[in-house]
């Protein structure tokens, strides 16, 4: 297995400076714009863009939380371990929401934050913002807002870092070799 280094601490600030900026030019500002990270890195990555768009937009932009542990079609395959934590939305009805994600990759989870999301209300429209996407989608899923597309195999392991969360900030790709891939 090699380790492939695919973004660093200034790559990850530049993307999501990208992001935001991508996102209120698509929504003409950002009045009625909420951003709802998913758990766990999405969270940290919703409040830089918020913190990026109160900084050149003026306007501090409400931002949520959202756990879709429940929500999930693999709760059978995951056992007892699956650990819940609380969601923290603002009001989301008729608004324009962006869900917002670290790594997009089969689609499921966006599924089942789109099930969540909607329990909560119906949103005016649902965006999906990812820091990087890796492919191999399972269900018609595609992100409006992409900080990096990275093209990997199935047997690939995508490793996201966030201070927030980990205390280091990076992307890696632990990319398994061909003769190491199972079969």
């Amino acid at each position: 297995m090699r380790d492939v280094a695919i973004m660093s601490a200034d790559d990850i600030r530049r993307a999501i400076t990208r992001v935001a900026h991508e996102i209120v030019e698509h929504n003409r500002g950002a009045q009625d714009l909420i951003l709802i990270g998913m758990r766990t890195r999405g969270v940290p990555l919703a409040h830089r863009l918020a913190r990026a768009i109160a900084g050149f937009e003026g306007v501090d932009v409400p931002v949520g939380s959202l756990d879709v542990g429940l929500y999930r079609d693999d709760l059978t395959e995951r056992g007892p371990s699956v650990n819940i934590q609380p969601s923290d939305l603002p009001e989301v009805a008729g608004k324009r929401v962006v869900l917002v994600d670290d790594v997009l990759y089969t689609g499921r989870t966006v599924r089942a934050a789109l099930d969540a999301l909607i329990d909560y209300g119906r949103p005016g429209r649902i965006q999906l913002a990812v820091l990087v996407d890796r492919g191999h989608r399972e269900l018609p899923i595609r992100a409006d807002y992409v900080g990096k597309n990275i093209p990997t195999s199935r047997a690939d392991d995508v490793q996201v870092r966030l201070d927030e969360t980990d205390g280091e900030e990076y992307v890696h790709v632990a990319a398994m070799q061909e003769a190491e891939a199972p079969r």
